[in-house]
């Protein structure tokens, strides 16, 4: 999908999702969502096929968040799904984070950890990013198993990786 409709997608979905009122537990409904459909190729693919009719696609989908999500990111995700566009999701996705970011005047802040944060662990980590860059951060934790341990951490364009596979690539370079 071109550039222009993925951001024609995500202005959209900010529009709905502030006109409702939830703009900031939809964007972050939506992360957490985007994510999952990166590290989960059959759901990619059952969500993606199109042979699969749109209805099918959008009951998955009704059936995956229907009961943890809010009713706006539930019908919004169907409503990309139904479209066809659940190929461009993850990308609509992070349009739609960095827009609801800057409404906030907060910089996206995406952090890669070894394990499931608690909310203090991420309060702390929020803080500590912010006054590492002197600004603003909306966080979004991403569990990933590669980084093994610590955390990376991606503001704008800096790059803070704090990650045990670094710490340990530095060392075996050291030797």
């Amino acid at each position: 999908m071109s550039e222009s409709r993925i951001e024609g997608y995500a202005r959209a979905l900010v529009e709905i999702a502030e006109a409702e009122g939830n703009l900031a537990v939809v964007e972050n409904e939506l992360f957490r969502l985007a994510r999952a459909l990166e590290q989960s190729e059959n759901l990619r693919s059952t969500l993606t096929d199109e042979s699969i009719p749109a209805t099918r696609r959008q009951a998955v989908v009704e059936a995956l968040i229907g009961g943890s999500a809010t009713n706006t990111t539930t019908q919004l995700v169907g409503l990309v799904i139904g479209a066809g566009r659940g190929r461009d999701l993850p990308a609509i996705v992070d349009k739609v984070v960095k827009r609801a970011s800057s409404a906030q005047n907060k910089d996206l802040a995406e952090v890669r950890t070894a394990v499931a944060l608690t909310p203090e662990q991420e309060s702390r980590l929020a803080a500590a990013l912010e006054k590492a860059t002197g600004k603003k951060v909306n966080l979004k934790v991403v569990v990933d198993p590669s980084v093994l341990g610590g955390v990376v951490a991606t503001v704008g364009d800096s790059v803070i990786d704090g990650s045990v596979r670094t710490r340990l690539d530095q060392v075996k370079s050291r030797l």
